[in-house]
């Protein structure tokens, strides 16, 4: 039931973004940043993070003025057991100059390892196209 009503609260979430993480996701999604992809307000054990890139197990927060520094230590602490990296930016941080937030974000991104490798094709690569030129 508790994992029904994260799922819940992060789809809320996301229909309620503030401007900072909609500038922030306007540059993530669709794999925008060099080909990572990133998902927003992603439901990681009890917790709802403002961005997560499940490549690389990066984890994203843009935290606006009422962020409590003790709790959110102890949430990146137990997201790190988990085997999870956070990398943490301000609203103004993103405001006021969102070319060095991706800039650092990518860079971190780089310094982690991969946590899966695509060993397998995509399926698409192994068909063959019809002779009418229809398909792929």
């Amino acid at each position: 039931m508790q994992e029904k009503r994260s799922l819940q609260h992060a789809r809320n979430l996301r229909n309620a973004s503030t401007p900072f993480e909609v500038m922030l996701w306007n540059q993530l999604k669709g794999a925008k940043l060099d080909g990572y992809k990133f998902r927003r307000q992603h439901v990681i054990d009890h917790a709802i993070v403002d961005f997560f890139c499940p490549g690389r197990g990066l984890i994203v927060e843009v935290d606006g003025d009422t962020h409590d520094a003790v709790k959110d230590s102890i949430r990146d602490a137990r997201h790190a057991r988990m085997g999870f990296s956070t990398i943490r930016f301000t609203n103004a941080d993103v405001g006021k100059n969102l070319a060095g937030v991706l800039e650092a974000l990518l860079a971190r991104l780089e310094t982690l390892p991969a946590r899966w490798t695509d060993t397998l094709p995509h399926p698409a690569a192994t068909r063959h196209p019809s002779p009418e030129g229809e398909g792929l």
